[in-house]
């Protein structure tokens, strides 16, 4: 867990048991109309679970650091390429009860930075998918 300024905190998960939210939560930065509820410092802190082949899932915020699950968002728009998500999936893991709930999210990982504030040439971004 990282502050990532006076008001929030950036969560990344790393093996526990596997829970993950279903739809994303009303306040979810993967969905569009959610832009700038976050300071662009957390999408620096958590760029690294966009690169290729990274063992850190992008957690929900909601959940917590004592229960961490993670986040539906990432999981339908940035988890294709993320390795603990792919090892997941190897062992049995479908996410197929994720849904977007309707609701309009970003493509990518480095759509959302920016979308937030961090400028597109931020190293934090340079491996991001």
């Amino acid at each position: 867990m990282r502050q990532a300024g006076p008001d929030h905190q950036v969560v990344s998960v790393c093996g526990g048991r596997g829970s993950y939210r279903k739809t994303p939560c009303p306040p979810c930065p993967w969905v569009r109309e959610n832009a700038g509820e976050f300071p662009a410092e957390a999408f620096v802190h958590s760029a690294g679970t966009a690169y290729d082949m990274s063992d850190r899932k992008f957690a929900c915020h909601e959940s917590g650091a004592t229960r961490p699950a993670t986040c539906a968002g990432f999981l339908l728009r940035g988890a294709d390429h993320n390795l603990a998500v792919r090892l997941a999936r190897l062992h049995g893991a479908s996410f197929h009860d994720v849904k977007d709930d309707g609701r309009e999210l970003f493509d990518s990982y480095r759509e959302m930075a920016e979308a937030n504030g961090v400028s597109p040439s931020d190293p934090a971004l340079k491996h991001c998918r």
